[in-house]
């Protein structure tokens, strides 16, 4: 066998074959999601310490003239991986020569991105009326090129199953830029302190996936396969595009009519409340869609395998999210800080709709691995437009309005009408998702009304002191109900079982 031959072969199961990974998938999927939730915390920790940390340093007019281009630069952004990424990890066969064009394709959409969003940053500082947001989208637009060179270094990580190094990457990635954030806010340099931490974060993540994974790109080649993982992409690529517009159109609105002020105590209340959410759905999806996509020809083990994955979620999230409205004003006053307090009102409305959004994110997981992204798409398309029409009615009563209308809409609309169109097709059905969800909502039903009595009935001195007390009542609150249902019982025996395989299992990566 010649030294090219071995190299192809070398290639080919270091990068690119998946057979292996089949033959002990509970377990590679098990210590994947323990790995990637030990990730996320640290990573929430280091975000909600960052957060308090920049929000006594920059003003809300700070985090608003970065909201306001992010708003544009984030849909341009959209184009840039073309959804090839997921492609990779999703399909079940693929080679060196297909991903290496899809490499260059990704490149070349960065490049068209960076071009475009230099273009249209004069476009942006006039439809605010403000000339500072010309300089930001300059510098934002750098991240456009490193993430198109790192994009299918970091599927084929993910397409491995590497979580482990993937999480080392992302850490490492956010102590630096986060570091470079707060001693920029330090020397006084305000709204540019957010742009650094965007910029950094983009150019050491690109530097880091290229040093962990070996694989270099070859020349590319057109083929029919290409063609297939362009259409899969594209229609993921169209349903990210809708569900950018419906959750960054809110905040073009509020920048444009109510300013950078308003939007900046906007952006400050959603992120509070979706740091920790997406920061558990962004990587776990990674996981679920490489699992699940390995498992689209068992449907009844495609089946139990994401029911159980969204009954762990929902466990851990609907609880947290009850504890997170009833002291959200004291978890602004620590988190930011008194000058923030006009948070709290928005932060609480968009607490309502956290409770169902954990769900939300994981239907992306079905329609993608069972290559349903076109479907998806016309989907969003419609409940897009709905979201559209509460920013529009809500937007006369400032954030607050807005907030509310959005969580009310996604609660009592949105959400069913999602169940309904999963359970259409597929080895999901709509009863599913409410059958599964019965004893998190009844242990979050519970945690409610044990804080709200302990608020109502107990003088706190220090909001740091009640929050503390707060949670210890949430978590045992949310233990005991789930411990009097006999489904609440299993699902508890069933965290044990997965936590003995994590510790007793540990496969090599």
């Amino acid at each position: 066998m010649s030294n090219n031959t071995k190299q192809n072969v070398y290639e080919f199961e270091q990068y690119f074959c998946t057979k292996k990974l089949k033959d002990n998938l509970k377990n590679h999927s098990v210590r994947g999601g323990s790995i990637t939730l030990l990730q996320q915390l640290s990573k929430l920790i280091l975000q909600i310490g960052a957060t308090m940390i920049l929000a006594r340093m920059l003003t809300p007019e700070d985090y608003g003239l970065v909201g306001m281009v992010k708003a544009t630069t984030g849909f341009i952004e959209l184009f840039k991986n073309l959804g090839l990424n997921t492609a990779t990890i999703q399909r079940e066969e693929i080679n060196h020569q297909q991903v290496s064009t899809l490499f260059w394709i990704n490149l070349g959409v960065s490049v068209v991105c960076t071009v475009v969003a230099i273009a249209i940053a004069p476009v942006i500082a006039w439809f605010y009326g403000e000339t500072r947001l010309v300089s930001i989208t300059l510098a934002l637009a750098v991240c456009f090129i490193s993430s198109g060179l790192s994009t299918q270094h970091g599927a084929l990580l993910s397409r491995q199953m590497r979580y482990r190094t993937i999480a080392i990457i992302d850490l490492l990635a956010q102590v630096i830029s986060l570091g470079i954030g707060i001693i920029a806010a330090w020397f006084g340099l305000k709204y540019w302190a957010l742009v650094l931490i965007t910029v950094s974060h983009s150019i050491i993540l690109a530097l880091e996936f290229w040093l962990q994974c070996g694989w270099r790109p070859g020349f590319p080649q057109w083929s029919q396969d290409i063609k297939a993982m362009l259409w899969f992409g594209g229609g993921l690529t169209s349903t990210n595009i809708i569900n950018y517009l419906t959750r960054n159109l809110d905040n073009i609105l509020i920048g444009k009519y109510w300013g950078a002020q308003e939007l900046g105590l906007y952006s400050r209340a959603y992120q509070l409340l979706m740091i920790p959410l997406i920061s558990i759905n962004a990587p776990l999806r990674i996981v679920a869609v490489n699992t699940l996509s390995r498992l689209v020809d068992s449907p009844e083990r495609y089946r139990k395998t994401y029911l159980r994955m969204l009954e762990k979620i929902i466990m851990v999230t609907m609880p947290f999210v009850a504890f997170l409205v009833v002291t959200s004003d004291w978890m602004v006053l620590i988190l930011l800080g008194p000058k923030w307090s006009a948070v709290s009102d928005i932060f609480r409305w968009f607490s309502f709709s956290a409770f169902v959004q954990p769900i939300e994110y994981t239907t992306g997981w079905l329609l993608i691995s069972q290559g349903r992204t076109w479907e998806m798409f016309r989907f969003w398309l419609f409940t897009g437009a709905i979201t559209v029409a509460s920013f529009v009615g809500g937007l006369p009563w400032k954030s607050s309005g807005v907030a509310a209308a959005y969580s009310i809409t996604g609660l009592l609309i949105n959400t069913p009408l999602q169940y309904w169109f999963i359970g259409r097709s597929g080895p999901i059905r709509t009863r599913d998702f409410y059958q599964v969800s019965r004893p998190s909502l009844f242990a979050t039903a519970c945690v409610f009304l044990v804080l709200l009595a302990f608020r109502h009935s107990v003088t706190i001195s220090h909001p740091l002191f009640g929050l503390v007390i707060a949670f210890i009542l949430s978590v045992g609150t949310a233990w005991l109900a789930f411990a009097v249902l006999p489904a609440g019982r299993v699902a508890l025996q069933d965290w044990q079982n997965l936590l003995t395989l994590i510790v007793k299992k540990q496969p090599k990566n």
